[in-house]
């Protein structure tokens, strides 16, 4: 990778550590930011904007009296790949997810991966498509909503 390259591939990994951030800190507003240019393909339709995603958050993720899920993303074995001439990236990763409440010894709940597109505008690079693909399922009881409860 050239010297050049390396301030974009941070940008990118800031951009996926930021994600983590805010789902683990409930702060659904702050996803739709996030993920306002974007398409969030999930298990469910794929979305589009800042308020259909940050409403498919608030429906579907449980928040405590903290306010956060208490949840820890987890995302690892990150692969990024910056096409500069274009002002795009790509990037695959892992995502674990942890969760512990007082009633709940701290567990994996849930794991994946995330296929990402970005693109540079005005200088910036944001999210152009996130693909969530959870792999393996275990106790989200506490996590998510049923989808009967949702909406």
């Amino acid at each position: 990778m050239d010297d050049n390259a390396a301030p974009n591939h941070r940008a990118v990994e800031n951009l996926i550590a930021r994600y983590a951030e805010l789902v683990d800190d409930g702060d659904f507003a702050g996803l739709g930011e996030l993920l306002a240019d974007a398409v969030f393909v999930g298990s469910g339709e794929p979305l589009r904007g800042r308020e259909a995603i940050e409403r498919m958050f608030r429906d579907t993720v449980i928040r405590y009296e903290d306010g956060t899920p208490r949840t820890q993303h987890v995302t690892t074995n990150l692969a990024v790949e910056v096409d500069e001439p274009a002002g795009t990236a790509v990037a695959r990763s892992y995502v674990t997810v942890l969760q512990a409440l007082p009633e709940l010894p701290l567990q994996v709940i849930a794991a994946g991966r995330y296929h990402d597109r970005f693109a540079r505008v005005d200088g910036r690079w944001r999210f152009a498509e996130r693909r969530v693909r959870i792999t393996l399922v275990g106790d989200v009881s506490r996590h998510l909503r049923p989808p009967g409860a949702r909406g």
